[in-house]
Formats: C-alpha cells, structure tokens, sequence
C-alpha cells in the first residue's frame, strides 16, 4: 500500500472522515485473509534444532494468497503465500539456547515446541554413516551401554526416509526429531552419534544431527543434476533420468523381478558346469579324503583362495528323541551363495552375505544316529565360507539344540568356476545408485535449512573408479555448498577404513587409490579428514568402532569449524627428498613429534627404483621427516605408505593420530580410466 502524505493543519475533524474512509478501504483490499491449509517440511517439528548466529529460514505450503505470520523468540515476521502455495520468511539470527516455541499461523495454529538453538550438521554417505549404534544389521564396539548412557536431551536427531526421485522434491518424509534418548538412539548413526555427542561435550550447545544415507550407494547419486550435467559422462543419463516418467514402484518391480531370476541363473551355470554331477551331495558318499575345516570362518583365513566352489560335510547324531520332529538348520552366514542339503534332499539356497542361513528341516527326513548335512558354497569375490557368528551355526528342536560349529570336512571343487563367467548380481537397490536420484529425494528436500556443516562417510562403492572418484567427490562438495548457498561451510569426512586380507608384497590396490582421491578433496576449503586405516576390520566392511571415527570428525570440527587450538589430524606427507639411496619424507600435522604406535619397527612403506616395483622398505624417524630405504636399491625414486585394502602401518603422532597413507609417485593406477 501507498503511504499518503497530507498535511492536516488546520484541517476541522469533520473534513477528515472522507480520508479515514478512503484509507480503510485501501486497507481492506490489500489486506490479505489468515492462510488455509499451512502444511510444513518435517524439518519443523517438535524438538527441533536452528542453526545459530545465521538467518534462519521458514519455509512452507498452504492455499494461495494466505497470510502466514512466523513468530520465535520475540521475532514475528508476515509472509503471503505466492501463486504456487509457496511461502517463506528469513528470521533473524539467534544465539545457542532454548528451549523456545515457534509459531507458524493461519487460519490454524502451528506450535513448534521445545525447539533449540545451536549446531546443525547434515550426516551423508553409504553404509558406514547409516549404521546405527544397536540395530539388527549393525552394533557397534560396547553397544548395550553406549545405548543405556545415550541421555543427552540437547542432542536431536532427525532421519531422511530412504527415497529416490528423478526430480528434486521439495519435501521428504520422517519421523521427525527426537530427543537423544536410550529409547531413540539404537536406530541412529552410530558416527553422527558420536561425533554429535563429542561436540556437545565440547561446545556445551544444542546439537541437530540430520542423518540422510543409504548403504551401498554411489557418491553420483548424492549429486545435483545441475553438476553432474556438466562432467561428459554423466550428460545424457542425467537427462534420461529427469526424462524417465516410470514411477518408483514400477522400477522396484522391474529390479525385484531381475534379482528374484539371478539365483536360477547361477544354478543353471553349475548345473551345466558339472559341479552337481560328483554326488557329493548324497548321503551315502564317502568323504574320508575330505579335508578338515573350523568353521565359522572365511577359507581365505586357513589360506584357501578360492574364487569358486567349496563343499562342506558334516555328519550330526541326532538323539531318539528327535527322531520324526521338524528341525531348523541355522548355519550363520555365508559367503557369497549356497545350497544345502540334509540327508541327501535338499533343504534351501541363500543369495544374501548379510542375512544368516535358516532352514526347515521336515520331520520326515530327521532320523536316530547319525544325519549329514552338505552345503556347496559358492564365493564369487572378496572372502567366502561359513563365516558365523558361531552361536547361529545349529540344529534345533524348539528349545533344545546341537552346535554345528568346530569341525567339518571340505573338499574345493575340481570343476573351476570363472567367476566372470556368472551372471552379476542385480542391485536389490538397481535404481539408488542413478545419479542425482539420491539427491533428489534426500538432500534437496533439506533446502534452505540452516546448517553448520556436513559430515561424510562414503566411497566403499566407488572404489573401482577411484581416479574418477578424484573430480566427483569435489564436485559433490562445491555442489553442496553452492545449493545450500551458505560460502564455504565445513565438509568432513572420512577416508576408507582397513578392510580386507592382508597382502604379503605391494602391491596396486583399488582402495589405496580411493583413500588418495579422497585426501585430495582436502585442496578445497574448510574440509577435513579423519583418517580410519587402523580401525577397521579384516572381514568386515562395517567397523564396530564407530567411536573413534565420530571422534576424529569431531576434532576436525572443533579444529577448524570452531577454532579450538588442538590436533586434529595425523602426519599428512608434503615432501619427499632423495638422499643418496635413500629418500627423507616431510610431514605436516606432526604435533609434538612422530612417533611409532606399538612395539617394533615402523612398518608400511615399499620403496622403488625407476623399474616401478615397490619392495618392503626399512624406515626411521628423524624428527619431522621419515627416512626410507631397502639395500637393493641403490637408486630409489618413489615411496608409497599404507598402500593397500589392509595395510600394517603404525606411523602416529604424538596426539596418538595415524599418518594417512599417501605416495610420493603419480605413476597411472589400476583404476585410471574407469569411469
């Protein structure tokens, strides 16, 4: 509305009443009625947590032209819906503390109570981020107490539903936020836990933990179409993704038809290579040739190293008492696909690492004495075998049962499985791992919430395309901070843990060049890394200790988000210097002093000539600088440390922080060019 200058001396009180008419008319028509229908992002919810000392944006829907009125902390703000039933106000910043209310009203009244004020962090990746601190799939090291201790009332945890979308979605859906409590923690990200747990501790403010992740998902599909539209080889999927108007349901039923089939086509595959013909399956077959295995365990451990079949026996007494009744045969995890028979019939086939094998046995096949049980293991990659855990490896009646672990004979199958030659599992999750779709549905939905900063822990799944890895995972980092339009905000993350067996020589590795690419992301501003190569697990890819990556992210962001004067990072390499037939290497992040985590020598450096063949290499400290050397090359030109899926390697400094694997050479990879 017009403001009216009139000058009204002099002017009788009777002369006025045309203009207070005129004004209250004007008035009325620009007024604008209570909004109807005010519907909000579940981001604004009970117990809620706003960023502090940044605006504070309030976002919403409702009908058209409806006025909504923001009320916090002794702000109120007006706002009109526009044409598309869209509203949003920007109120002004706030300092830690709480708890307050906050009113969003229209024709009805939205009360927002016991929301605080503080530290807000999005907590993004694959499955590491996602495991949660007690649940099913995932516990992590001293869980049932971790969960008994988790009373931090100014700790609130939201989770994103799991949702893939072609286009970006304004909204998302959860459960909204809860207080961190024994009750609502078990289900939550045991990182962002911890690292939430570490801040609060610290900074004694409120803390918002966002947890948006999805186990085994590519760092493409956490990236805008926008960005992803500009690197060449992701241009013409993007746009058939934002062109694809199948629903998700109609995809699901696609993916869940191909993974539903592929269990026959590799049965088909043995069937025609033979492995079924030797009979080894039956009850009367002799396996007194047979070796010896105890299980659980994963055969590479009692080196056997088998990318195929391996066939596993054991005979079980079964008492009179059984004799007739329906059993259930539990025989743990196994290791890639197996099929198993009892007495001769068989019983099931699993497909899945993660789901333990259980099996009905009828009545009718259950007999007095003794009863085998055969399992053809078949391993496509990585470990395989019946890997437990020990206590469901049994055959029980109700509540009396027969351990299955110790002993079993096992015989590898004289007929070789190329393993390339097998059909590749479908993804159980084919479309999460389209570009964009992950964002689309998890992280745009977040828009224009006020954040601190973000968390990260992925990169598992892209490790076969590490040099690639080089250029998206920047990408994702610019492309996150360019839509939240918050400048550089803190992005931390985690380099890969140690996982796998342990290589006797150097050799090249996919995972060493993952760890690279990420440590490269450090080039861009306010990132940092926490550094995981000594808590991993040999055997599995889902570390329990979960409490000291939530640690090390910590202190990066109080290093650096928050400008605490304390170590927050390893020995990072810098510089390299050939000394005669010796090469002296030069860190930052030294804190105090190297120094040798345990007992012995320092461990996990190779060294090479200029024929490229890295040999075990002898090394000392000398103060900032590390000295590395083997006799047989008298001419050394390139070191590399940690380089390996699961390095020994115990360089530390005196803040007890690993080194980062690095090396000094930029020869091309066993990943260059996969894209």
């Amino acid at each position: 509305m017009k403001t009216i200058a009139i000058n009204v001396r002099g002017l009788k009180l009777m002369s006025l009443l045309p203009l207070l008419i005129l004004f209250t008319i004007i008035g009325c028509q620009n007024s604008n009625p209570p909004a109807q229908n005010i519907s909000l992002n579940p981001l604004f919810s009970n117990n809620m947590v706003l960023q502090q000392k940044q605006d504070i944006p309030i976002w919403g829907m409702a009908d058209p032209g409806g006025k909504v009125v923001i009320s916090l902390y002794g702000q109120q703000k007006e706002v009109v819906t526009n044409d598309d039933g869209k509203w949003k106000v920007n109120l002004s910043p706030v300092t830690a503390g709480g708890p307050y209310e906050l009113m969003i009203s229209g024709e009805e009244i939205h009360k927002i109570k016991n929301v605080m004020v503080g530290e807000v962090w999005i907590c993004s990746g694959q499955s590491n981020m996602e495991m949660p601190v007690s649940a099913s799939w995932g516990k992590v090291n001293n869980h049932e107490k971790e969960v008994a201790d988790a009373n931090y009332p100014n700790i609130r945890l939201l989770m994103v539903d799991k949702v893939m979308a072609n286009m970006p979605q304004e909204n998302f859906t959860s459960d909204g936020w809860k207080a961190c409590s024994p009750e609502t923690i078990p289900e939550f990200s045991a990182v962002a836990y911890f690292f939430g747990r570490h801040l609060n501790q610290e900074l004694n403010v409120p803390i918002g933990l966002i947890e948006s992740a999805w186990g085994g998902t590519l760092v493409e599909a956490w990236t805008s179409g926008a960005t992803l539209k500009k690197i060449p080889e992701f241009t013409d999927e993007v746009m058939a993704i934002e062109s694809d108007t199948r629903t998700e349901d109609e995809k699901a039923l696609i993916a869940e038809k191909l993974l539903a089939e592929w269990p026959d086509k590799i049965e088909q595959i043995l069937k025609k290579k033979g492995t079924f013909d030797h009979g080894f399956q039956k009850t009367g077959y002799n396996t007194g040739g047979w070796k010896t295995m105890n299980l659980p365990t994963v055969w590479e451990d009692v080196d056997i190293n088998v990318d195929g079949v391996v066939w596993f026996s054991k005979e079980v007494n079964i008492p009179t008492s059984w004799k007739n009744e329906d059993l259930k045969l539990s025989l743990g995890k196994i290791n890639d696909y197996d099929i198993t028979w009892f007495n001769g019939h068989r019983v099931g086939r699993g497909t899945d690492v993660s789901e333990s094998r259980v099996y009905k046995i009828p009545g009718s096949l259950v007999k007095t004495g003794k009863n085998r049980i055969v399992a053809q293991v078949l391993d496509v990659g990585n470990v395989g075998g019946l890997y437990g855990p020990a206590k469901e490896m049994k055959l029980a009646l109700k509540d009396e049962s027969i351990s299955l672990t110790g002993a079993w004979k096992y015989k590898i199958d004289p007929v070789a499985i190329d393993v390339k030659e097998l059909p590749e599992k479908p993804n159980q999750n084919a479309g999460v791992n389209r570009p964009t779709v992950l964002y689309n549905g998890m992280i745009h939905p977040l828009l224009p919430y006020g954040i601190k900063g973000a968390i990260w822990y992925q990169g598992e799944s892209n490790a076969g395309r590490a040099y690639q890895y080089r250029s998206l995972f920047k990408a994702l980092i610019e492309d996150w901070r360019n839509v939240w339009g918050e400048g550089d905000f803190p992005f931390l993350f985690v380099q890969l843990a140690n996982f796998m067996k342990i290589k006797p020589q150097p050799a090249d590795d996919a995972w060493a060049e993952l760890r690279e690419a990420q440590t490269m992301a450090l080039d861009l501003p306010n990132t940092g890394m926490a550094v995981a190569i000594d808590i991993g697990e040999a055997k599995d890819i889902h570390p329990r200790n979960k409490q000291e990556v939530g640690r090390r992210l910590a202190l990066n962001a109080l290093a650096n988000a928050y400008e605490k004067d304390i170590p927050y990072s390893g020995p990072m390499y810098n510089l390299m210097k050939i000394d005669g037939e010796k090469i002296r290497l030069h860190f930052a992040n030294t804190n105090k002093g190297l120094k040798i985590k345990g007992d012995g020598d320092l461990k996990g450096f190779a060294v090479a000539g200029e024929d490229k063949k890295f040999v075990w290499a002898e090394a000392k400290i000398d103060g900032d600088e590390v000295v590395v050397w083997n006799s047989k090359i008298k001419n050394p030109v390139a070191v590399r440390y940690g380089w390996a899926a699961n390095p020994v390697c115990n360089l530390y400094n005196d803040a007890d922080l690993p080194a980062s694997p690095f090396r000094t050479d930029n020869w091309v990879g066993i990943t260059y060019g996969k894209n």
